[in-house]
């Protein structure tokens, strides 16, 4: 049998997290191993922010990471977060000479492609004489303990570390290579991981329940989203998007990963408008057609397709009874609608879940109990709002493993 080559440290998944944290440790002098069994390198950036790569959020605020990220405790990302902030990784991208812009809500993109994060990542790499073999198959992980290494038997032959870096990422598009090994390492080495299930995902609807919704696929608006009760209660002040199969755009991605099943949702479709008022006032000076009214403040189409669903709505507004427009105003304010289900892992942008938090050190990712192993980025139970926090999470955790990994060879 061909003898492993040995390293300092094997890093598992040539995504983000993973590229960003060989890079590192690579230029503090550690000899890396960076596999990746795709055959393309970081396909989930490549095609992130509509191919223009949103990096990183500017509102970050790493003193209270669980406004902006989800899981069993979210807090666990404040020490990696508040050591490498979205300034550092700004500084990194102007180093290379991308320029960027920053959208609404502190987001910030790529002017140009996303390919253009894949290259900086990958110069580093090469900066830190990482070496890096993909597509590259992963047979078995075992850990001698009598040595403290861990021994990977890969299509490309042995290797072994006393360093494992798992950054295999989460479940979300399974079409670009995700996997579950991450899961199965933390399993196979007595890590919990919390349930998992699609985050970032456009819902869906029974198809009767949905019929009358479906011809307003492509319709898009800004709403108030909300879901939850008392303290557990989240809302969101986005973009909704009508599909044929149920309600997308970045106001139900939000809102999606707060969503659990048999919960309604609350959407105000006209947020700073009091459409009560609007609509009584103009009863006294209007001849116009309910629809046609409230396509003011509504996209036409659903203006009448909503009036569509009560006769009472579907004649002039001097016409109408109070109550049938206080009751179509009220609607429009609360439409409460509960989902059937997700759109699921092919059309999820991350995992909510992963391998427990209280199983990691927060300082470095290192698993408690099981010394030089680690797990980094979405793999890990902490899940952030769209938006550029995931890729954020991705680079500060990385970098907090990476500076923490002995140099032995």
């Amino acid at each position: 049998m061909t003898a492993a080559q040995r390293y300092d440290a094997i890093v598992l998944g040539a995504g983000a997290a993973g590229l960003m944290c060989a890079a590192v440790a690579g230029q503090r002098g550690l000899r890396v191993l960076l596999l990746d069994h795709a055959a393309r390198v970081a396909e989930k950036i490549r095609i992130s922010g509509g191919g223009r790569c949103n990096f990183t959020n500017r509102l970050l605020d790493a003193r209270a990471p669980q406004q902006h990220y989800v899981g069993t405790n979210p807090r666990f990302a404040r020490s990696a977060l508040a050591r490498y902030t979205p300034q550092d990784f700004i500084v990194l991208v102007e180093r290379h000479g991308i320029a960027w812009h920053e959208k609404h809500k502190g987001q910030l993109f790529c002017d140009g492609s996303a390919q253009a994060i894949i290259d900086l990542l990958l110069a580093e790499c090469a900066r830190g004489r990482v070496e890096h073999l993909q597509p590259c198959q992963i047979r078995k992980v075992s850990f001698d303990a009598a040595h403290g290494s861990y021994l990977l038997d890969t299509e490309r032959g042995p290797a072994e570390a006393p360093s494992l870096v798992v950054a295999t990422g989460g479940l979300s598009i399974p079409k670009i290579g995700a996997t579950d090994l991450g899961h199965r390492l933390a399993r196979q080495f007595g890590l919990p991981v919390t349930a998992l299930r699609p985050g970032l995902v456009p819902l869906t609807f029974d198809a009767q329940q949905w019929a009358s919704y479906a011809q307003l696929a492509g319709v898009s608006l800004p709403v108030r989203i909300a879901c939850g009760e008392k303290k557990q209660r989240m809302a969101f002040d986005e973009d909704l998007l009508f599909t044929h199969r149920g309600l997308s755009g970045p106001a139900v991605l939000q809102i999606s990963s707060y969503w659990h099943a048999g919960q309604a949702l609350h959407i105000d479709l006209a947020p700073g408008v009091d459409l009560a008022q609007e609509l009584l006032q103009a009863k006294a000076q209007s001849k116009k057609h309910i629809a046609n009214l409230l396509a003011q403040w509504l996209p036409a189409r659903l203006a009448d397709a909503w009036c569509a669903q009560e006769p009472a709505w579907q004649r002039p507004v001097n016409e109408a009874s109070d109550k049938a427009l206080l009751q179509l105003a009220a609607q429009l304010a609360d439409w409460r609608i509960t989902p059937s289900g997700t759109e699921g892992w092919r059309k999820a942008e991350v995992t909510l879940g992963g391998v427990d938090v209280q199983a990691l050190q927060q300082q470095d990712m290192q698993a408690r109990g099981q010394p030089g192993l680690y797990f980094i980025g979405e793999v890990v139970d902490v899940t952030g709002w769209l938006g550029g926090y995931n890729f954020q999470w991705a680079w500060a955790s990385a970098l907090a493993c990476a500076q923490a990994l002995p140099k032995t060879v």
